[in-house]
């Protein structure tokens, strides 16, 4: 398969990842191979150490002081499901909000169904939120606000600090999904005041598909957090009863050993390269994005419309043709590989004005150009005048 001449789709997966990453994983498939914690022997203890690796490294990444308070799974939709699923119980109540991807709506709509309460926040169609909102739906028998760090759609930040600062003044809990921002946006989790921290490790984080996990605070009881599943740990064999404690509790399996081996070569790139040196280059390749699609005839971008408050995530539509055809000349005629639709998250776009035809989606990532930049507004410029003529 030809390569696309501009890969714009980095908010729903990184590429192309450093090539230590796959270094990694095939240097672990190679010289390791075995089971972490399931024998004494040399290479499982050496696979131990890999986990713990990757561990440290996402740890020291995200600001969390405790390794072990990283628990790893197959991605942030795990963590999401383990956290809600964990804490929230009929007759209790959550604060969410109006910019989530599904895979915080989904799980939630399945407890509402189970006795959960749920009150959604609107937030602006710029996909601004008010955390005085956020505030006001709290209630005695809420334990936990739920919210993303930034919409996969519009790539808008939310104000986490502030929303914790309103956890934490009504003794409830802080679940933030970090899908689109863990490593690419400066952040420490601790020094934010988020209580649970959802993260990826196959999109800004530049590791493989199928890793991922959630960051455990140390205001979470541990005891009240209940596993999504049973099994074995390498741990506490000689028992039949789950173990209680960080991070075995939540970690039944084998672990994607391989996964996190590239994981941690990811994580270590990113903090090579810096994420401040990052984000900076994000805010102003996407301000250049955002600046050429306005100028285009017929077309909407949607957001704040500046950068330096948003991901490097740019929705837009063209008047006269629809999301979905757009982005079929884009990969067709131009090389150009975008996301269209709805992006799992009609909640998101409802809020916005898009819902349901959805819009195009350019996300940049750490490795886009300005030539993919030039590339994208010249294909849709292009477009704009076939659509106009």
């Amino acid at each position: 398969m030809t390569a696309p001449v501009s890969y714009l789709d980095n908010a729903a997966t990184s590429w192309p990842k450093p090539a230590s990453v796959a270094d990694a994983m095939h240097g672990f498939l190679t010289d390791v191979g075995a089971n972490p914690g399931r024998a004494g022997h040399h290479l499982a203890n050496e696979a131990g150490r890999v986990v713990y690796r990757a561990r440290r490294a996402v740890a020291g990444l995200l600001g969390v002081a405790d390794p072990l308070r990283v628990v790893f799974g197959a991605n942030a939709t795990f963590a999401l499901n383990l956290a809600l699923r964990g804490l929230l119980r009929p007759g209790r109540h959550v604060v969410t909000t109006a910019m989530e991807h599904n895979s915080v709506m989904r799980p939630l709509r399945a407890l509402e169904a189970e006795g959960v309460a749920v009150t959604v926040v609107p937030c602006s169609p710029e996909g601004v939120l008010d955390p005085a909102a956020v505030e006001a739906a709290v209630r005695p028998q809420t334990d936990l606000i739920v919210m993303t760090h930034a919409s996969n759609v519009v790539g808008t930040i939310l104000p986490v600090a502030e929303v914790a600062a309103v956890a934490r003044h009504h003794g409830v809990l802080l679940l933030v999904d970090g899908a689109q921002t863990a490593g690419a946006l400066p952040c420490s989790i601790e020094e934010l005041g988020v209580d649970l921290f959802a993260f990826t490790g196959h999109k800004s984080l530049y590791g493989p598909m199928g890793t991922g996990g959630l960051v455990v605070g140390e205001r979470v009881d541990v005891e009240r957090l209940d596993p999504l599943t049973r099994g074995g740990t390498g741990s506490r064999s000689e028992s039949d009863e789950q173990p209680g404690f960080l991070p075995d509790k939540y970690e039944s399996g084998t672990l994607n050993v391989v996964g996190l081996a590239g994981l941690a070569a990811g994580v270590d790139w990113v903090r090579e390269r810096g994420v401040e040196e990052i984000r900076a280059r994000a805010v102003e390749l996407g301000g250049i994005l955002i600046d050429g699609l306005r100028e285009l005839p017929g077309v909407t971008v949607y957001g704040t419309g500046n950068a330096a408050r948003q991901m490097p995530t740019v929705s837009f539509t063209l008047t006269g043709m629809e999301p979905g055809e757009l982005g079929r000349r884009l990969d067709d005629d131009f090389g150009i590989a975008a996301r269209v639709g709805l992006h799992c998250s009609p909640v998101a776009h409802a809020s916005i004005g898009t819902y349901p035809s959805g819009t195009v989606r350019f996300a940049l990532g750490a490795l886009s150009t300005r030539q993919d930049i030039e590339t994208a507004l010249r294909a849709v410029g292009h477009l704009a005048r076939e659509v106009a003529s």
